[in-house]
């Protein structure tokens, strides 16, 4: 896995001891980032001498793992998926029609919105794009700035956003140029003037700050935040909620880390009885009250501001598996300044981005 020390130390010390115990074996850990497994799957397969038997790894880097046959196919074992999972989060694992991987740690964006700031303007946390243009054109009218926040500063963060923004439209986010692409540029050209200025440096990491400080009254985030903004913060006013939604849906990407077993692993079986207990009851309440981690499970009473993570997930979408997403995420950005930040012609603009994606599917 790749964790934190803290998270680490949650694992090793209340986690991983009962089950050791309970199954009469000993489990090694190890700290693998999420881009050097493959390249070590793939030595110790070429060797024939495979030493891992279990690992979590990033959703957004699965496909070259079933590309190269690096993972077992654990298709007769979904029967064994508890219930209580909620069944949304399982599809992700699946390549053509082939389970490779197993839920354990979903992650999803939830908006966090400043409660004093709202009551004060008498307003209420957007649920559409029409409300959430209104209230940054109050912020903006009343204050002389913007007080909406998005994630304009590149990269995945501000491709995470777009995205859910495209689907939420109906859209496409491959296609660049189809209606549902076309009506969130619109959307967001016209936003874009009541935004605050801090959107140009906002990612995972910043965002809280500025919340917290209270430069900006809203802004979406994943759920590490509800932690740092009550406690390194001591922010009470700070409330959260699923998020608003498109004109055709709302929509929220689901992000986290799911679990596969080599392929030449020794030891199939304990692995397997391994997942099962992580996608325990039992665990999953661990992870949620030692490490706010969202659950993947539905029977599990959560804090407050959990409810706004559990309602995002019912919501939830995952990113289409493609072996061109880093070309995408650069055109992706690309139209993002030209067209919302520059506010160059969107139709125009999404058609040439449109013919670029085109040439890198064709390669």
């Amino acid at each position: 896995m790749s964790l934190s020390d803290s998270e680490w130390g949650v694992l090793r010390r209340e986690i991983i001891p009962p089950f050791e115990k309970a199954n009469n074996c000993k489990i090694e850990t190890m700290q693998i980032e999420a881009g050097d497994l493959p390249q070590m799957l793939e030595a110790m397969s070429s060797a024939k001498r495979m030493e891992l038997d279990l690992f979590a790894q990033d959703n957004m880097n699965l496909a070259q793992l079933v590309d190269r046959g690096l993972v077992e196919d654990l298709s007769r074992y979904k029967k064994d998926i508890p219930k209580e999972v909620q069944k949304n989060l399982i599809g992700v694992g699946i390549f053509e029609n082939i389970l490779y991987f197993m839920p354990y740690r979903p992650n999803v964006q939830i908006v966090y919105y400043n409660k004093d700031a709202f009551e004060k303007y008498n307003l209420k946390p957007p649920k559409n794009w029409d409300e959430l243009l209104a209230a940054a054109k109050i912020f903006k009218e009343k204050e002389k700035v913007g007080r909406v926040l998005l994630k304009a500063c590149g990269s995945g963060p501000t491709v995470t956003q777009l995205y859910e923004f495209i689907v939420s439209a109906g859209g496409d986010p491959f296609s660049f140029n189809d209606p549902g692409c076309i009506k969130t540029f619109e959307f967001l050209q016209k936003l874009w003037p009541y935004v605050s200025r801090d959107s140009l440096k906002a990612k995972w990491n910043t965002s809280n700050d500025y919340i917290a400080r209270e430069s900006v009254y809203l802004m979406q985030n994943w759920p590490f935040g509800i932690n740092i903004i009550n406690k390194k913060y001591k922010k009470k006013n700070i409330a959260t909620y699923s998020g608003f939604a498109g004109p055709a849906r709302e929509a929220h990407v689901i992000g986290g880390e799911v679990l596969g077993i080599p392929r030449g692993s020794k030891n199939i079986k304990l692995a397997l009885v391994f997942i099962k207990y992580l996608q325990s009851k039992e665990v999953q309440e661990k992870f949620v009250r030692e490490l706010s981690w969202p659950s993947i499970r539905t029977d599990i009473i959560v804090p407050l501001h959990f409810e706004s993570v559990k309602n995002a997930l019912k919501h939830g979408i995952f990113r289409k598996h493609v072996s061109y997403w880093a070309d995408f995420d650069r055109y992706m950005n690309e139209a993002f300044v030209r067209i919302v930040i520059k506010g160059e012609p969107v139709k125009e603009t999404l058609n040439f981005y449109a013919k670029q994606m085109d040439q890198v599917k064709k390669r």
